[in-house]
């Protein structure tokens, strides 16, 4: 057995790049393997492992990778805080964000700026909360709107914070949608609300599923796509 194998004690975490980091373990019944990725954020190492997995053995192989896994956390963008003079991503453009004691606390947008007063300490967190109710109503008038046009009664729609996924459809027939998409451009969010609500009628990715999202989708899906796959990293950037 390689020497990897024998370490039993190693403790659920590992230092990259002068940071120390959580190894999350996540047991999955259809693994067949080791898989190891950081998350989106950078705040953990996650590690997927079959049923049959050994915990320690998991955590030793994540410790051997240590070079590999570095390599991936120096890809990720660097995690920023908004903060009065920076800029936020909204709808795929910078927005300005300008701070006075004059203005409420609650953010409003003027144009390409977002204004806001309030005490500095609580900033971010205002920003964040506004952020996110400003993605709700937008996701919900996202999917009244494909509702309607795919002939669908409107669904309910939750916000996720996932670190993975920026979707899901319920069998419950419930969306969820990843509150960062706010951040993206308008049409690669709504080519994800459009995939879900496909799920509404197509549980499945079959070519049935397709044929519903391309006449369902104004934009192009491969393009949506590969802006996520190239950029969407970069939506978890703010509010590190």
């Amino acid at each position: 057995m390689i020497d990897w194998l024998r370490k039993e004690q190693l403790e659920p975490e590992i230092e990259l790049a002068g940071r120390v980091l959580p190894i999350e373990l996540k047991r999955h019944p259809r693994a067949r393997r080791l898989t190891l990725r950081i998350a989106p954020d950078g705040s953990a190492v996650r590690l997927t492992l079959p049923q049959w997995a050994r915990s320690a053995e998991a955590i030793a192989f994540a410790h051997a990778k240590t070079e590999w896994l570095a390599i991936q956390l120096d890809k990720l963008p660097q995690r920023t805080s908004p903060e009065p003079g920076g800029t936020l991503q909204l709808h795929g453009e910078p927005h300005a964000i300008e701070w006075d004691q004059t203005h409420p606390r609650t953010p409003r947008l003027e144009h390409d700026t977002i204004m806001l007063g309030g005490p500095l300490s609580s900033l971010e967190a205002r920003l964040r909360r506004w952020c996110e109710t400003r993605a709700l109503a937008t996701f919900e008038d996202d999917v009244t709107h494909y509702c309607e046009t795919a002939g669908l009664e409107p669904v309910p729609v939750a916000l996720s914070r996932a670190q993975k996924r920026w979707g899901s459809c319920s069998d419950r027939k419930r969306i969820r949608l990843n509150w960062r998409l706010i951040q993206a451009p308008d049409l690669v969010r709504r080519s994800v609300v459009a995939h879900e609500v496909t799920h509404l009628v197509h549980f499945d990715h079959s070519p049935a599923f397709h044929a519903m999202l391309g006449e369902l989708f104004e934009g192009n899906v491969r393009e949506a796509d590969r802006w996520l796959k190239q950029h969407g990293r970069g939506l978890y950037a703010s509010f590190g």
